[in-house]
């Protein structure tokens, strides 16, 4: 098997110790302070999917150094999205840095993906429906499937980490500009094409996927869509929801 990302910044798409982690973490920064200051916690989230890797349901849970205590809100998952301030106070991280982060402010050690888990008590369901078909899927020669998938994510992308996941177009610091990169991967039997796209300057932004897929296993989608997740997480957006329109 043999594969191939276009674009520069290949190692953020593949990075084997984030590909494992199968939660996702943040460290909540202070409103105000200097540059550098501690976290003020942790959050740990894991998206519900269904098999065809649609989200159905967010759970969120976090650690907050001022109690050392653990809570689950399904009202602080969706606020990371909807308020801008909050936001930008969110970083992702990987699970090495979140331990880091956790022992620096007086944790210990980070419990583990099964306990943080279980953690989970404040379940937030996302609105599911069928794929959306708006044309029927043209399958290319010599593929078994055709699948269009979005991954919405809010806020907008620091523009050099996103390199980390396609291609810049050469007008993407252009606010203006709608399609701001590119990326592809082959992996035989299976190819995919992906796009990152604006929807509304600094508000949302999403990468639209094109899976063809060799056989009927779909055995690389959700591996790719979780790296793809993540390398965008860490330019910055916060992920909403994935839906699939084919």
């Amino acid at each position: 098997m043999t594969s191939d990302i276009r674009g520069r910044g290949r190692a953020a798409v593949t990075a084997g110790s984030e590909a494992q982690a199968a939660l996702d973490y943040y460290l909540i920064l202070p409103a105000a302070g200097p540059d550098g200051a501690p976290a003020e916690g942790i959050v740990v989230e894991e998206f519900a999917l269904t098999g065809d890797f649609r989200t159905v349901g967010l759970d969120t849970t976090g650690w907050t150094a001022a109690d050392g205590a653990w809570w689950s809100s399904a009202a602080f998952g969706r606020a990371m999205r909807e308020d801008p301030g909050l936001r930008a106070r969110a970083r992702a991280v990987s699970r090495l840095d979140a331990e880091a982060a956790y022992r620096g402010l007086g944790g210990g050690e980070l419990p583990g993906e099964t306990r943080l888990r279980a953690l989970f008590h404040d379940h937030q369901p996302l609105p599911d429906s069928p794929p959306l078909r708006l044309s029927p899927p043209r399958v290319p020669d010599g593929f078994h499937d055709t699948r269009v998938y979005r991954l919405l994510f809010a806020g907008e992308p620091n523009l050099p980490r996103l390199a980390d996941v396609v291609t810049l177009a050469g007008e993407a610091g252009d606010p203006r500009t709608r399609v701001i990169g590119t990326g592809e991967l082959r992996t035989d039997p299976d190819a995919f094409t992906w796009e990152v796209r604006r929807i509304g300057p600094g508000v949302a932004c999403c990468l639209d996927l094109t899976a063809h897929l060799g056989t009927a296993s779909g055995q690389a989608l959700g591996p790719l869509l979780r790296r793809l997740t993540t390398a965008m997480r860490h330019a910055g957006p916060v992920p909403v929801t994935v839906e699939r329109f084919s």
